[in-house]
């Protein structure tokens, strides 16, 4: 039986949340990863760090999915939870099918709610405990031709801050990641590589944002936003009338604004 502390990290099959999981198998966690997308090759690497790796590939948006992810977790202590499962959905919300629409707000939202209500209880029982919760810069504003994910992320911005509050005097912390635009298969999954943010060069490295995010995990930090210019971005959204927001968003996320520049 391992003595090592267990860390549940959801969207871990690559991006972001893989990288997360290896953060957490360097410094000392056995893993159970979950995903809706196969996570072989991620628990091999992770297995090489030394960690052991429990996978669950499961539909994160419904109960269904995370009650197996709860299962495969066998009642064992959860030292670490990073909620990172998410997805973004492009183009205008009327030309969006709504069943997509629908699976966004379930796997930002509902899936992660759940996930949290049920695996945060005996974290707080125990009185220790470190969340993680990715949320996003894109939820400080109106997000033209991202409107539902942006608007998701803003719900999860303000549901960590708020569960961090609740928790204040329990021992278990909460944290939110806030990343921006980052090198990952999230735009393509969005059908967004026709915009000027899809087709941009200069996004994070994941690697690095899920550094940033672990490290303020560990440090009890209340948020965190990876990069300067994002930090400057956000600082920036909070003094900016809305619609100011949505017009410079639209400039970035209408379909082919990649090609206007």
């Amino acid at each position: 039986m391992s003595t090592r502390p267990l860390a549940v990290i959801t969207g871990a099959s690559s991006g972001i949340g893989y990288h997360l999981a290896r953060q957490c198998a360097e410094n000392g966690f056995d893993l159970v990863i979950a995903a809706d997308q196969p996570l072989d090759e991620a628990a091999s690497d992770l297995r090489m760090l030394g960690a052991q790796v429990a996978v669950v590939q499961a539909e994160l948006a419904s109960r269904q999915g995370v009650d197996a992810l709860v299962e495969a977790i066998a009642g064992r202590n959860v030292d670490a939870l990073l909620a990172n499962a998410g997805h973004g959905l492009g183009k205008g919300f009327l030309e969006q099918d709504f069943a997509d629409v629908q699976h966004v707000i379930d796997t930002n939202i509902t899936g992660t709610l759940y996930l949290l209500h049920r695996i945060v209880p005996p974290m707080r029982q125990r009185g220790r405990g470190r969340i993680l919760i990715t949320g996003s810069i894109a939820g400080f504003m109106p997000g033209s031709f991202q409107a539902v994910y942006n608007a998701t992320k803003a719900f999860i911005d303000s549901f960590a801050a708020a569960l961090r509050n609740e928790l204040k005097d329990s021992g278990v912390s909460v944290t939110c990641l806030m990343p921006g635009a980052t090198d990952t298969e999230f735009f393509a999954r969005a059908d967004m590589l026709d915009t000027q943010v899809g087709a941009d060069d200069g996004k994070a490295d994941p690697a690095d944002v899920a550094k940033v995010g672990f490290t303020a995990m560990m440090d009890g930090e209340a948020d965190v936003v990876h990069g300067f210019k994002n930090k400057l971005q956000s600082i920036m959204a909070k003094v900016t009338p809305p619609q100011v927001l949505a017009e410079q968003h639209r400039k970035m996320a209408e379909p082919g604004s990649a090609q206007k520049n």
